[in-house]
C-alpha cells in the first residue's frame, strides 16, 4: 500500500487565502463586538440587574434593592449597599459592599467562573417565628405545567451541582466583617468572621460564635479547577460544640478537629464517582435515645468512593471506615426507581478480637469496658429491602469468631448468671423489689422442678428452637423488618429467650440504640463461649420474669394464680401462663368472674397446644388442650378493673388471629385485622360479643397456619448470626 506524506498533500493558495480571510473577520467581528459591549456595558449591567430584580420578585416575592452598581475594569462589578426583604417578612440580607471579577475566557463558552470576591459589612439574619419564616422562598415551588416533565439522571443533577458549587469558589476571596445569624422561638446561633479569605487556594476563616462564645477556624485548601478540596474545621484551645442541636433536638455533640476531602470528581461510563473522605477526632455524642451517657470516639475515618448512578446514589465497597485499629469496608446504595430499594453490606477482613473490643467508642458499652479477650473476629452484614415487596427482605449478621476466650471480665461478670445473685425489676423507671435468683428464695425453682408442660410451653410461644440456636433467629429478624415497614411503626420485635434473658440479667431498663447493640454483644458472647449453659439460662428466665402485677418467676406465678408448685402446673394451666409472657400486667384481665377462663384465649390454647402435640410435648386433645379445665384460684376470682382502652385493643380476640409463620407473636404484638368494638358515649371501646364456634373456614385456616408454623420451626433450627 502507497503512503502518503502530510508533504505530498498541496492545499490551493486561493483556499488558503478564504480560511485567512474567515479567521481574520470572525476575530474582527469579535474585537468589535468586545468593544461595542465593553462601552455599552454599563447599560447591559443595569438591564441584567433589572432582570434579576424582576425575577427574584415573581417567582420569590423578594424585594432586591442595589443602591449602586458599576463596572472596575472590564470583568469586575461593583455593588454598594444591597438588601433583601422577602414580602411581608422581616430583612433577610444586607451587604454594604460587593465587589465580583470573573474569569473573562469561561465567560465566553458561557460558564461564570469566579477570580475574586471582595465582601465588606455584611448581614444575614434567618428568622422563624412560630410558622412564619423569612427564608420560605428557600423551599417554594415554581408551578407545575401540562406537561409532563422530564426524568431526572441523579448523576447528571449531581455532576452539575458539584460544578456550580465549585465555580462559585472564587481563586482569591476577602471577607471583612460579616455576620451570619438564626432566630427561632427558643433559641439563637450567630456566627461572626472578622476575616474570611482565600490566596491562591489557601482557605484561612476566623469564626466568632454566640457574641465570642467560642472561636472557630477554617483552614485548608482549595482547587476549584481541579475539583479538589481539603477543609479542617477546629476550635481555639476548645471543642467546637453545636448548642443549638442540644437546644433544638436534645444532641449535645461535639469535637476537636473534622477534616474532608474531595480528592477527585470523575465521569466513569453513566455514572459519576466522587472520592473523598471524611475524619473527626475526638467526637462527643449524648441523646437520650442513643445513650444515657456521653459516647466519645477518640478518632474515626472513612475513605469513601461515592456512585450516582441515573436513579441511584451509592457508597461503593472499596470504601473503607477506620475506628482506631479497625478497618470495615461499607457498602450503601439507595436507589429511587422503578422501586425504592436500601441496601447495606458491612465486612472486615479477620481481625484481632482485642483490637476490635478497644474500638468500641468509650460509654457505648458500659457492662463491656474493660474486657481482655483473645483470638479472631469477622464479621458481615447484609441487608436488601425492596419497598415494593418488603416481604423478601434480606437480613443477615454473622459475627465469626476463631479461639475467641475472654481473658477478663470487664464492668460486669457475665458469669454472675451460674451463681446466686439479686434481680431487681424496675417499671417506669422506678426499682420494684430485690429479688433473690437462687436457692435462698423460697419461691425459686430449679427448672427439674418446674412442669415440663409449662417449660414446652412456654418455648413453643416463645422461642421453639432455643436450644438449637446461637442466640438469634434471622428469620423472626427478617419478618420484624418486614411488617415494621409494611406497618410505618414498631409492631413486631424479633427477640429471643436468650436476648430477653440478657435484657434482666445485665442490663439498664433504658431503651436506648446503645443498649440494644449492647444485648447483642452480651448474647453472642454468652452462646459462643463457655460462660453458662442452655440449660442454666432458661432456668434463670423462667425464675425472674414478670408473670403479672408485681409476680416475678415461675415460683410466684404458680402459687399466685392457682396455688400450686411448679411441678404441679398441668397443661391448660401452662399454656395459660405462656400467653401471657408478652402481655403480664393483663393476665387477670382473661378470666371470667368464676375463674374460667374467656372465650377469647381458645384460639391460643389450639395453636399451641397443637403445635405442642405435633411435636409429642403433648397428648393430642380436642377439648381445647385444657382450656376448660383452668381454674383461677378462689381469693383471685373477681370482676377485673377497667383497664385502658388502649391496652384493650391489643389483646388477644379469637376471630383477631392471623397467624402467619410465627402467628403467636402477631397475635399479640400485631395490629387486629378487623375492629369488631363498639363505641359507647364516653367514647371509649368496650369488649365486643364474640362467636364462640369456628366457621369450616376459619377451621381450615388455623390448619394451615399450624402447618406453615411447622415449617417455619424447621427453617429457625439455629441458622447463624451475629
Amino acid at each position: 500500500m502507497n503512503k502518503v506524506s502530510l508533504r505530498s498533500i498541496r492545499i490551493p493558495s486561493k483556499y488558503l487565502r478564504i480560511g485567512g480571510i474567515v479567521i481574520l473577520s470572525l476575530i474582527a467581528v469579535l474585537l468589535i463586538g468586545g468593544i461595542v459591549a465593553y462601552n455599552k456595558r454599563e447599560f447591559l449591567l443595569e438591564k441584567a440587574i433589572d432582570k434579576a430584580v424582576r425575577k427574584a420578585k415573581n417567582d420569590y416575592n423578594l424585594n432586591v434593592k442595589i443602591g449602586a452598581a458599576r463596572f472596575e475594569g472590564l470583568t469586575t462589578v461593583d455593588f454598594q449597599d444591597i438588601s433583601v426583604v422577602p414580602q411581608d417578612r422581616d430583612s433577610l440580607a444586607k451587604i454594604k459592599h460587593l465587589s465580583v471579577q470573573v474569569k473573562l475566557l469561561p465567560l465566553i463558552t458561557g460558564d461564570v467562573k469566579l477570580a475574586e470576591v471582595a465582601l465588606n459589612d455584611g448581614h444575614i439574619t434567618l428568622i422563624r417565628k412560630d410558622s412564619i419564616r423569612n427564608y420560605d422562598f428557600l423551599f417554594r415551588k415554581k408551578g407545575t405545567t401540562s406537561r409532563t416533565s422530564k426524568k431526572v439522571d441523579l448523576s447528571v443533577l449531581a455532576n452539575n451541582l458539584i460544578n456550580q458549587v465549585l465555580y462559585k469558589i472564587p481563586d482569591n476571596m476577602n471577607v471583612r466583617d460579616f455576620e451570619v445569624s438564626f432566630t427561632d422561638d427558643t433559641s439563637s446561633v450567630n456566627l461572626y468572621t472578622s476575616t474570611a479569605t482565600i490566596e491562591d487556594g489557601q482557605v484561612r476563616s476566623d469564626i466568632q460564635v454566640n457574641k465570642a462564645e467560642a472561636q472557630w477556624h477554617v483552614e485548608g485548601q482549595v482547587n476549584a479547577d481541579d475539583q479538589k478540596l481539603d477543609l479542617r474545621l477546629y476550635a481555639d484551645g476548645k471543642k467546637v460544640e453545636l448548642p443549638y442541636l442540644e437546644k433544638r433536638f436534645g444532641l449535645k455533640l461535639n469535637f476537636d478537629t473534622v477534616r474532608t476531602q474531595m480528592k477527585d470528581v470523575k465521569r466513569v461510563g453513566d455514572r459519576l464517582v466522587i472520592q473523598g473522605s471524611w475524619a473527626i477526632k475526638n467526637l462527643l455524642i449524648n441523646h437520650p435515645r442513643i445513650a444515657a451517657n456521653d459516647i466519645i470516639v477518640p478518632s474515626g475515618s472513612i475513605d469513601a468512593d461515592m456512585s450516582v448512578g441515573e436513579n441511584y446514589v451509592a457508597i461503593d465497597s472499596s470504601s473503607v471506615i477506620h475506628l482506631k485499629n479497625v478497618k470495615a469496608n461499607p457498602f450503601i446504595k439507595y436507589t429511587l426507581s422503578p422501586a425504592k430499594t436500601y441496601e447495606l453490606k458491612l465486612h472486615t477482613e479477620e481481625l484481632d478480637a482485642q483490637e476490635v473490643f478497644d474500638a468500641f467508642p468509650v460509654g457505648l458499652f458500659e457492662s463491656l469496658d474493660g474486657m481482655k479477650v483473645s483470638g479472631k473476629l469477622r464479621y458481615d452484614f447484609n441487608f436488601f429491602l425492596d419497598s415494593a415487596n418488603p416481604d423478601s427482605v434480606r437480613f443477615n449478621s454473622t459475627l465469626d469468631q476463631r479461639n475467641f476466650k475472654v481473658l477478663q471480665w470487664g464492668k460486669t461478670n457475665l458469669e454472675k448468671i451460674n451463681r446466686p445473685f439479686v434481680y431487681t425489676p424496675y417499671e417506669y423507671g422506678k426499682p420494684m423489689r430485690d429479688i433473690v435468683i437462687g436457692p435462698s428464695n423460697p419461691d425459686y425453682t430449679p427448672i427439674n422442678e418446674i412442669s415440663p408442660y409449662l417449660r414446652n410451653a412456654v418455648l413453643t410461644a416463645e422461642d421453639p428452637s432455643f436450644y438449637r440456636h446461637n442466640g438469634f433467629v434471622m428469620e423472626s429478624f427478617r419478618k420484624s423488618i418486614a411488617t415494621n415497614y409494611k406497618e410505618k411503626a414498631f409492631k413486631r420485635g424479633g427477640s429471643t429467650i436468650s436476648m430477653q434473658l440478657v435484657k434482666n440479667v445485665y442490663l439498664n431498663r433504658q431503651k436506648t440504640l446503645a443498649r440494644k447493640i449492647e444485648e447483642i454483644l452480651i448474647v453472642w458472647i454468652l452462646e459462643n463461649t463457655d460462660v453458662s449453659s442452655k440449660q442454666r439460662m432458661f432456668e434463670v428466665y423462667l425464675n425472674l420474669i414478670e408473670w403479672g402485677k408485681n409476680v416475678y418467676g415461675i415460683g410466684e406465678a404458680a402459687r399466685y394464680y392457682f396455688n400450686k408448685q411448679p411441678s404441679e402446673l398441668d397443661l391448660g394451666e401452662s399454656i395459660y401462663l405462656a400467653s401471657i409472657v408478652p402481655r403480664p400486667k393483663s393476665s387477670l384481665y382473661f378470666f371470667e368472674g368464676d375463674g374460667s377462663l374467656r372465650p377469647s384465649l381458645r384460639g391460643y390454647f389450639r395453636l399451641i397446644g397443637g403445635l405442642m402435640a405435633r411435636k409429642g410435648l403433648a397428648q393430642p386433645d380436642s377439648n381445647v388442650y385444657g382450656f376448660y379445665a383452668v381454674r383461677l384460684k378462689e381469693s383471685l376470682r373477681r370482676e377485673p378493673a377497667p383497664i385502658d382502652s388502649a391496652l384493650m385493643d391489643s389483646l388477644i380476640l379469637e376471630e383477631d388471629f392471623d397467624m402467619d409463620h410465627e402467628g403467636f407473636l402477631r397475635s399479640i404484638f400485631g395490629r387486629p385485622r378487623k375492629d369488631t368494638t363498639q363505641v359507647n358515649k364516653n367514647n371509649r371501646k368496650q369488649v365486643p360479643e364474640i362467636d364462640t364456634a369456628l366457621t369450616p373456614a376459619e377451621k381450615r385456616r388455623e390448619r394451615r397456619e399450624q402447618r406453615r408454623k411447622e415449617r417455619q420451626e424447621k427453617r429457625d433450627n439455629g441458622g447463624g448470626g451475629f
